[in-house]
């Protein structure tokens, strides 16, 4: 509940105490927040300010007037089922009390109630001690200690966090939660549970299950949870449509983002424990036609950085990276889409690099990966440590190698591109489709070809594609249209390079079985590699195009992302579907 949790960020109440008073209310229909949080010593005004900053309604601070003639707007029935009292009618507009704006939908209520006959009214806060006090009834505090918590499911219940704490750290709150296999979980009587134990089931849910991101969003009808795995997003849950702003609330609790603030995106991260390692979680708001989406990207450090070699490079295109890799300076940019993995490949690059007799600086938003003998450095840009401004500070530090997180803009694009030319080596991730792009890109944002040429090493583009799952790959029956289309893809590359790939095999398609319904698990690289030789530098010098840069590419052996694709969907890693998805 969104109260609680609020309640819980000032301290005034425990994880465990706001627990158990959603677990109590849950249970008995009669009793009220107002009296379980009396119960915790917080007072009747406390509650009411917090709820007039919540939900932005005035506070009727006077005493109740009788005003028995207003009943006719508002019965003495319907006073006590919602907890609302008509307070005055002043030039034409009736003035209402109301205790807890979500208490049996109120507020729906009363629009409902004065909708039909256009009656002009104003919804105000009262205490619930005000309430009673109107209908002659003494206050009710009960006893601290009465608990009538029980297991909603048991099933359910055994995900639920079982951190305690409350603990804050910089980035957030710490859960502590088990990594148990929650497949199937999310259709067991989830919205049963209070908010933090449904968000919490959720996140645990996507961990388990090798999610990158969660998307929580209000479509009309209900609330939809789903989780992208392997590239495609997939609804796990559905919640009732009054546990979105409450769902919202407990993330912007945990980002310590504004609670109050709807109309534009807002930014966070926030983290959790599980057993001995922490998985960070990048959050983004964004407001919508039915409320605000949540997107939170998860950030798992646990997975650690892979050997560069695992990660599906082709021979030829290995043996241009460990060159870069060997050079004392320039730069080396890795380009693709938000979620292509150039973050593990640039990590995957900076672990061949000797940290241990080279001092390695980074700049990232966020850092990911642990990396040993690694200064690593977190960006905020909300305080003006930005990539630009802690780029002029790392150039301080006498580093050897440089890593910037991303080339986002002109001023940093221009840091980086004096800091290769002054001996170091650089690393960043830039926005472009293909690795001849990066060319493109780098003077639209006003670099200048003369710096361009003799500072890029390489450019890697890359891009993911479903990876055929273990034991379903199947040969495509081969026709002659597609034999023509993978030979027609290769037909301008040299003879060298065409004779160490496998043109002559068939290729693979993904079948399902018993474990894996569509034949597909988890997802693979595909690769683009251009090296920065002689004659490319000379075109870039003389501004020639793309079209030029690749036709030396190509002649130096250069594949693209789609050609790397039919490799190996030749060698049983890609199904066929996905060549025409790059």
């Amino acid at each position: 509940m969104l109260l609680l949790d609020l309640f819980v960020s000032q301290n005034k109440l425990t994880e465990l105490e706001a627990k158990d008073i959603e677990s109590d209310l849950s249970l008995r229909d009669d009793l009220l927040v107002d009296t379980a949080l009396a119960a915790k010593k917080i007072t009747p005004e406390e509650i009411t300010e917090v709820r007039s900053v919540l939900y932005g309604l005035p506070i009727y601070k006077d005493e109740i007037p009788e005003g028995k003639e207003l009943t006719k707007y508002i019965s003495v029935v319907q006073s006590k089922q919602l907890l609302a009292v008509p307070l005055e009618l002043k030039e034409g507009v009736l003035s209402v009390g109301v205790v807890d704006p979500e208490h049996a939908n109120v507020l729906d209520s009363l629009q409902f109630l004065f909708g039909t006959d256009h009656q002009a009214y104003k919804v105000y806060l009262i205490t619930y001690d005000a309430y009673r006090k109107h209908f002659g009834l003494a206050t009710e505090v009960p006893d601290e200690k009465a608990s009538l918590t029980t297991k909603v499911d048991d099933t359910v219940l055994s995900y639920i966090s079982k951190d305690e704490t409350g603990e804050k750290d910089a980035q957030g709150l710490n859960e502590e939660m088990d990594l148990s296999n929650v497949t199937g979980l999310l259709d067991e009587g989830l919205a049963k549970l209070p908010i933090p134990d449904i968000f919490s089931t959720i996140l645990r849910y996507a961990i388990d299950n090798g999610a990158s991101d969660i998307h929580i969003e209000h479509i009309g009808t209900a609330v939809r949870a789903r989780v992208r795995m392997d590239g495609q997003l997939e609804t796990i849950t559905t919640l009732p449509m009054k546990m979105h702003p409450m769902l919202v609330a407990r993330i912007k609790i945990l980002c310590s983002i504004k609670l109050d603030e709807k109309r534009k995106p807002q930014d966070g991260r926030f983290s959790t424990k599980f057993g001995d390692h922490t998985i960070d979680y990048r959050v983004s708001t964004f407001p919508g036609y039915y409320g605000e989406k949540v997107v939170l990207r998860i950030l798992d450090s646990y997975k650690g950085v892979r050997p560069i070699d695992t990660l599906g490079f082709g021979e030829q295109q290995m043996k241009e990276i460990r060159d870069a890799l060997a050079r004392p300076y320039g730069m080396i940019l890795i380009c693709g889409p938000t979620g292509s993995g150039k973050t593990t490949t640039l990590y995957s690059m900076l672990n061949e690099i000797d940290r241990e007799h080279r001092n390695v600086v980074s700049l990232e938003d966020p850092i990911e990966y642990n990396v040993p003998s690694m200064n690593q450095s977190q960006v905020f840009p909300e305080i003006g440590y930005t990539f630009a401004s802690g780029l002029r500070s790392i150039l301080r530090q006498d580093p050897d190698v440089i890593m910037v997180g991303e080339i986002r803009d002109a001023e940093t694009a221009q840091l980086a591109i004096q800091a290769a030319l002054t001996g170091h080596l650089v690393f960043s991730t830039i926005h472009t489709n293909t690795a001849i792009g990066v060319v493109t890109r780098l003077l639209d944002m006003g670099i200048e070809p003369y710096l361009i040429a003799p500072t890029i090493i390489a450019t890697i583009g890359q891009r993911l594609a479903r990876q055929i799952a273990e034991g379903c790959a199947e040969t495509v029956q081969m026709t002659t249209g597609l034999t023509e289309i993978v030979q027609e893809s290769f037909k301008d590359l040299p003879d060298e390079f065409k004779k160490n790939l496998p043109l002559d095999k068939p290729l693979h398609e993904a079948k399902g079985n018993a474990q894996f319904a569509n034949g597909m698990k988890g997802r693979v690289p595909v690769f683009e590699v251009l090296t920065f030789t002689q004659p490319i530098e000379e075109a870039v010098l003389h501004s020639k195009g793309e079209e030029e840069i690749w036709k030396l590419a190509r002649a130096n052996g250069m594949i693209t992302m789609k050609e790397d694709a039919i490799i190996k969907c030749i060698n049983g890693l890609i199904p066929f579907v996905e060549i025409n998805e790059l």
